[in-house]
């Protein structure tokens, strides 16, 4: 019969203290949990410098520092419709280290708009709070000669179809928007997708393109200062940024309605202590009147959802974004 083991045999202690070395590390790993964060938090921008969702992320990573006792340094991983930078974040380790800018292009289209979507949008990320949505803003080189929205028709028809649109990049919501334009308004136009928004403006500017198509938070001083125009808004009333461009539903293109949301997510799987910390600091953070006031300088309108409200939203999203994606030939 083996001997039981006693902390007066041999074994005994030797077993004693390999259980209190194992509850020690349990310990340990729980503080560390407890303690997130303890180094740098990184978000993950799926554009180019100097776009929206990179404008959204910068203006946060210092407040959302602060409230956290952390460095929060965004990290810019464009292309491919923003399914570069999701899919490096839906790879990454559920701990709160890696957090994405989310918005409609790498969640509800850009996936879609691919032969084989490389993440599911929703199972694959927990999105943790939305912060804000922000309409589409459909732009011309003021030399196009065109007022509105309206005279695009026209201004296709005389080019006898060399117009060409710009977006931060395929798949995404400026894309989309300019498809749904060519499929609504029966028009020839050529996408040239670029590496996010600030090169698509260059060229905009100078006139390599006729139409720019992208969120309009970082439009506005090129708005008022007349280095572009604004052809149409995609939202059901006038952004107070841009009061004198019309609304397509003004103009009479309702099913060009279509808003941009900005939020934070990470991968499937965070830790509920983390998600929660980083909601209620996210809340803190967007509560500020300075960010308050910049949220309204860039034409943001403030929209909180936070956990399963903003998933079931992004869920929702996908679904409503389908048909458009469809019947814009988008997917291969």
């Amino acid at each position: 019969m083996r001997p039981a083991l006693t902390p007066s045999s041999p074994r005994g202690p030797r077993r004693v203290l390999s259980l209190l070395a194992a509850l020690a590390l349990a310990a340990g790993a729980s503080a560390v949990q407890a303690a997130w964060p303890d180094k740098p938090i990184r978000i993950v921008v799926t554009f180019a410098a100097g776009g929206a969702s990179d404008i959204v992320a910068r203006e946060i990573a210092g407040p959302l520092g602060k409230a956290l006792g952390q460095t929060v340094v965004v990290d810019n991983k464009p292309g491919a419709g923003g399914t570069i930078g999701g899919a490096e974040v839906a790879r990454s380790a559920p701990d709160g280290y890696t957090l994405m800018l989310s918005n409609s292009t790498p969640l509800s289209i850009g996936p879609f708009t691919l032969a084989k979507p490389p993440y599911d949008p929703v199972r694959q990320f927990t999105h943790v709070a939305m912060l804000g949505v922000a309409p589409v803003l459909v732009m011309a080189n003021p030399q196009a000669g065109m007022a509105t929205l309206k005279d695009l028709p026209k201004a296709v028809a005389a080019a006898k179809g060399n117009i060409s649109f710009g977006s931060g990049g395929p798949g995404s919501i400026g894309q989309i928007v300019g498809e749904m334009i060519k499929v609504d308004m029966k028009l020839d136009m050529t996408h040239v997708p670029y590496r996010g928004g600030a090169p698509m403006t260059t060229d905009l500017i100078a006139g390599q393109i006729s139409l720019g198509i992208d969120v309009i938070t970082a439009y506005v001083p090129m708005l008022k200062s007349g280095q572009i125009k604004g052809l149409a808004v995609t939202s059901r009333s006038r952004s107070p940024l841009a009061p004198e461009v019309p609304t397509v539903v003004e103009l009479g293109y309702a099913d060009l309605v279509a808003d941009n949301y900005f939020g934070i997510s990470g991968p499937a799987g965070l830790p509920k202590d983390v998600t929660d910390k980083l909601a209620t600091a996210l809340a803190d953070v967007v509560a500020q009147p300075a960010i308050v006031k910049r949220f309204e300088e860039l034409g943001i309108t403030p929209m909180k959802l936070n956990g399963e409200a903003f998933a079931g939203f992004v869920g929702k999203q996908v679904n409503d974004w389908a048909p458009a994606i469809k019947a814009a030939n988008l997917r291969p």
